[in-house]
């Protein structure tokens, strides 16, 4: 297997390849005046699996027409087998209809990887698992949660609360539970499908004098966060932390956070950041070495 250095995920596709003791091909890309990608494998890929190491954080369809254009690149180049590995995966939760006369997103992204000489993909911690029965090729979600919760057990609070920011993200309190080996519990929440604004409420938990850590796969916005350290604080929380797979942290999210009484963002390199503590290249190495040998 051969590991391609993605232009979106480069540093996170070295230390991949340097775990996984694969060979690395860089690529040569550049933007033209008129904004068209340009891109070019820099090494030999014939009777190659490649993996491309590509996250599609803005800009988004940019970096997603790069990601295209490797795998095409690739495929013309001989390439045995490709397999896409999206940390983020742009438009994963556009993968229902609500009103009429919408898209299903991701379904149309997944289907021009495919015919664009994607075999197969990894990804992270997309939103809804469910989606990946739309993808037209073989799909792979791997959790971070782990990798996160192990950063908090090593600066000192194992037993800490781990929090979901609704019901339906109690699964991943669940995992850093096991890691953390405290409590763990989640908020209400109420989104509006036509403003996307949400509405939190607490029940039942009891997070007096706790350290108590926010788990979520994004951080977009960061209106969940803020409203869910707001409830917190007036619980008595000793102190809260956000943590996610994916900081996205748009326009000034990572401010609001910390004014509502965050200590800190923790995120991988899934998006890179300054808030991206946490690698995931132990994670997708392991799934390329599982993939290789099974």
């Amino acid at each position: 297997m051969k590991v391609v250095l993605g232009p979106a995920s480069a540093a996170l596709a070295e230390k991949v390849a340097e775990l996984s003791n694969c060979e690395k091909v860089v690529v040569a890309y550049k933007t033209f005046p008129d904004g068209e990608n340009y891109i070019r494998l820099e090494g030999n890929v014939q009777d190659e699996h490649v993996a491309i190491v590509q996250t599609t954080c803005a800009p988004q369809d940019s970096r997603l027409m790069q990601l295209a254009f490797i795998a095409a690149a690739a495929k013309r180049n001989k390439a045995r087998k490709v397999t896409a590995v999206v940390p983020y995966l742009a438009y994963a939760r556009q993968d229902k209809i609500f009103l009429d006369g919408e898209n299903i997103s991701i379904e149309t992204v997944t289907q021009m990887l495919k015919a664009a000489g994607v075999d197969e993909l990894v990804t992270v911690n997309i939103h809804a698992e469910g989606a990946l029965d739309l993808f037209p090729f073989p799909a792979k979600n791997l959790s971070a949660i782990p990798l996160l919760a192990e950063h908090f057990a090593q600066k000192g609070y194992r037993k800490a609360f781990a929090l979901a920011p609704d019901k339906g993200a109690m699964y991943i309190a669940q995992q850093a539970q096991q890691v953390l080996g405290g409590e763990a519990g989640h908020l209400e929440k109420q989104r509006d499908r036509y403003t996307g604004q949400t509405s939190q409420t607490c029940k039942g938990l009891n997070v007096k004098d706790k350290v108590v850590i926010i788990f979520d796969d994004i951080i977009s916005t960061g209106g969940t966060i803020v409203g869910a350290a707001e409830i917190l604080r007036a619980e008595g929380a000793a102190k809260i932390f956000a943590a996610c797979v994916h900081p996205l942290l748009i326009g000034d999210a990572e401010r609001r956070i910390l004014a509502a009484g965050v200590e800190e963002i923790v995120g991988t390199d899934s998006v890179p950041s300054r808030n991206s503590k946490v690698s995931l290249a132990p994670l997708i190495a392991n799934a390329l070495k599982a993939l290789e040998s099974g």
